[in-house]
C-alpha cells in the first residue's frame, strides 16, 4: 500500500482565543483547501432532542494517521473556543437535553486545559463522560483526568508492531500508547476500549493478536472499517468489511453480527466463544451505515454545531458562546438538530459529501 509517511512537524501550542463572528451566521467548518459548497441533505426533523454529543475541543493532533490527515502540514483552524466559551456551550448542551458527552480532537490531550474541560462537564451531572485519544499523553494525564470526573476512554491503536504503528501514525511511539493504557487501567478508567482502523495489506493480519492483547488486559477490542471520509476515501481499496473481520475471527467468537450497547454508539459486539465476559466490537461505517438510529450532535473546536459527521453543514454557535449567552446556544442547538439528515435516504459516510469533511477537525 502506498502511504504518505511525511516527516512529523511539531504540534503548536493550543490557542485560547475567543471566536468572534456576526450573530446567527452559518458557515462550514474550516477546511484546509478550497472546496465548492454543497447543498445540505434533506432534514428529518428528529422527534427527540439530541442526547449524545462529541466535543472536538481542538483540531490539533500530534499524530497524522494516514486515513485521517493528508500530511502533518495540512493546517489548523485560526481560532478556537476558550474555556469560558466551552463552559457556555456545555451549559447549553445540558439545557438542551444532552446527557452523554465524549471529548475528541484532533487529539484532546494536547489541549492545555483538557482537565478543566473534563471537570466542567462532570460538574453538570451528565450520565456518561468519555474521551477518545491516541494515548500519547495519557500516561501523565490519566490520574488528573480521572480525578476531574472522566469515566472511560477509547484509545486508538492500529498496530502492535512498533515500526508499523509509527508508519501508520506518521511518527507515533507505540511505547507511549502502551504506557498510557497501563496508566488508564491503574486509575480505574473503565471500560477501556481499543479502536483499530483495519487496512487491507497493512494491519489486517493483526486482528487476532490485538484481540488477545486486549482480552489479556481486560480491554475491549473494536475494529473499524476505514470510512470514505476525507483521507479515508483514498483508502477504500484497503477496506476490510466488518463481515470479513468477523469471519477471520470466527474461531474466537460466537456466530452472528453482534448486538449494540444501549446508548453507546453504533458498534456491534460479538461475544467470545468460550467466555461471555469478553467481546469484540465492530463498526461498519462503510459497508452498513446506521444513520436512522443516530442521536449524536457534534461541536467543533471553533463552535460549529454539526448534526452529521458526513457533511460540512451546521450552525455557528461560537459567537454566542464567546458572549456567554447560554439560551442563544440552546436555540442554535435546536437549529442544528433540525438539520439532522433523513437517515432513511441519507447514506452517511458513503455519501459524496463525506469526502470533503475534515475528520481531524470534527473528531470522528
Amino acid at each position: 500500500m502506498d502511504l504518505d509517511v511525511s516527516t512529523p512537524d511539531a504540534v503548536q501550542p493550543e490557542s485560547s482565543a475567543r471566536v468572534e463572528r456576526p450573530s446567527g451566521t452559518r458557515r462550514q467548518l474550516p477546511l484546509f483547501e478550497a472546496r465548492a459548497p454543497r447543498p445540505p441533505p434533506a432534514p428529518r426533523t428528529p422527534a427527540i432532542p439530541p442526547r449524545s454529543v462529541r466535543l472536538s475541543i481542538t483540531d490539533r493532533c500530534d499524530y497524522a494517521c494516514v486515513y485521517c490527515r493528508p500530511s502533518r502540514t495540512d493546517g489548523y483552524a485560526e481560532s478556537r473556543l476558550d474555556l469560558d466559551a466551552w463552559r457556555t456551550v456545555i451549559d447549553g448542551l445540558v439545557a438542551a437535553g444532552v446527557r452523554r458527552v465524549r471529548l475528541t480532537g484532533g487529539e484532546p490531550l494536547v489541549h492545555p486545559r483538557v482537565v478543566e474541560i473534563v471537570r466542567l462537564v462532570a460538574e453538570r451531572g451528565v450520565t456518561d463522560l468519555a474521551l477518545t485519544t491516541n494515548a500519547s499523553q495519557l500516561a501523565r494525564l490519566a490520574r488528573p483526568l480521572r480525578d476531574a470526573g472522566l469515566e472511560r476512554v477509547n484509545v486508538s491503536i492500529d498496530s502492535l508492531d512498533p515500526a508499523r504503528f509509527a508508519r501508520l501514525t506518521r511518527g507515533g511511539c507505540l511505547d507511549d500508547v502502551l504506557a498510557g493504557l497501563d496508566a488508564a487501567r491503574e486509575v480505574g478508567l473503565t471500560p477501556i476500549k481499543l479502536n483499530t482502523v483495519v487496512l487491507r495489506g497493512e494491519n489486517d493480519d493483526e486482528l487476532e493478536r490485538i484481540v488477545q492483547f486486549a482480552w489479556a488486559r481486560g480491554f475491549v477490542p473494536r475494529f473499524l472499517e476505514v470510512m470514505p471520509i476525507a483521507e479515508g476515501a483514498h483508502h477504500q481499496g484497503a477496506l476490510v468489511t466488518a463481515a470479513e473481520m468477523r469471519d477471520r475471527l470466527a474461531p474466537l467468537l460466537e456466530a452472528g453480527v453482534g448486538v449494540e450497547e444501549a446508548d453507546r454508539g453504533p458498534a456491534r459486539y460479538v461475544a467470545a466463544r468460550h467466555d461471555a465476559t469478553r467481546a469484540v466490537g465492530f463498526i461498519s461505517g462503510a459497508s452498513d451505515t446506521y444513520c436512522q438510529k443516530c442521536d449524536r450532535l457534534r461541536v467543533s473546536s471553533t463552535g460549529m454545531l454539526r448534526p452529521c459527521l458526513a457533511t460540512d453543514h451546521g450552525v455557528e454557535a461560537g459567537d454566542v458562546a464567546a458572549a456567554g449567552d447560554v439560551q442563544a446556544v440552546v436555540a442554535r442547538i435546536g437549529e442544528a438538530w433540525a438539520q439532522k439528515p433523513d437517515g432513511s435516504s441519507f447514506r452517511g459516510c458513503t455519501e459524496d459529501s463525506a469526502r470533503s469533511v475534515s475528520m481531524r477537525a470534527i473528531g470522528g
